[in-house]
């Protein structure tokens, strides 16, 4: 019988920010579902308990772990906790970061404090696991699979944002540059570049006219998209890519500032020719 691909028994992964309650929390299903071992990592021991406890009661092989990972303590705790468990290290996903309100503002107006905070929120968070995870896979001489989440700001630009967009543009430097490093190792290192998600965490309320105006499939992405994205990295479907990043955003990262609602563009007015353009 052929091998299910997708499958990733025996396998431990990894999840970076697992306990609130969004992306990272699905990745730490769909990885078990898989059949993974998940060691699902947050800060806040009570996040773990809330989201990470019902897959434990439903009989998943998810194991919490508070520990801060921006921190040399938080990787070593994290690192611990996979040598104590059965099973072959295999996969990594760093979930951890994000852009707080009071971030946000003219480039001109951020504080060196908030850079500095936001490059350790997202970058730091996901460059030191990722080392530790990577030297312990060439130290057992095991291929292994790294995913990063950036962000359509990383691959793009942020106006208003721009601390959270450089750090996520530099999460995709590092993945780059350690995919050809691993390479020999046989460990692969890729990324995903999310656009606006459904989301507990997210500071965009529903709003299905914005939506179909600024995403071309006209919704905001289900957890459950960006994160079978991630699975498909995670997983042996994916044994030929390394340095990539696969963005998961509706469209609109294609879509250009100029264009409408429909995707003709704005500065066209006359009515016979935009009637022309679209076969009317």
């Amino acid at each position: 019988m052929q091998k299910n691909l997708l499958q990733l028994d025996n396998r431990i992964v990894v999840v970076a920010g697992a306990g609130g309650g969004g992306l990272g929390t699905m990745v730490t299903r769909l990885a078990a579902e898989a059949g993974a071992t998940v060691i699902g990592v947050s800060r806040r021991q009570e996040n773990l308990d809330q989201h990470l406890g019902p897959m434990m009661s439903e009989g998943l092989a998810v194991i919490p772990v508070a520990a801060d990972v921006e921190t040399d303590e938080g990787v070593a705790a994290v690192m611990e906790r996979v040598s104590n468990t059965a099973g072959e290290l295999y996969g990594l996903v760093t979930v951890v970061g994000g852009g707080p309100p009071a971030t946000w503002g003219p480039a001109t107006r951020l504080s060196r404090a908030d850079w500095d905070g936001l490059f350790s929120t997202n970058l730091n968070s996901m460059f030191f696991i990722s080392q530790a995870v990577a030297a312990e896979l060439k130290k057992q001489g095991r291929p292994g699979s790294l995913v990063a989440i950036s962000s359509i700001t990383g691959v793009g630009n942020m106006p208003y944002n721009i601390g959270y967009g450089a750090a996520k543009a530099a999460v995709l430097s590092v993945v780059r540059t350690l995919a050809l490093e691993l390479v020999a190792d046989n460990i692969r290192v890729n990324a995903v570049a999310p656009g606006a998600m459904v989301s507990p965490s997210s500071m965009l309320p529903p709003d299905p006219v914005l939506e179909r105006r600024a995403i071309p499939m006209g919704r905001k992405g289900d957890l459950e998209e960006v994160a079978g994205t991630v699975l498909f990295l995670l997983s042996d479907i994916s044994t030929y890519m390394t340095g990539q990043c696969l963005t998961v955003d509706g469209g609109i990262s294609l879509k250009w500032s100029h264009l409408a609602e429909d995707n003709t563009p704005v500065l066209i007015t006359n009515q016979d020719f935009l009637a022309a353009m679209k076969g009317e």
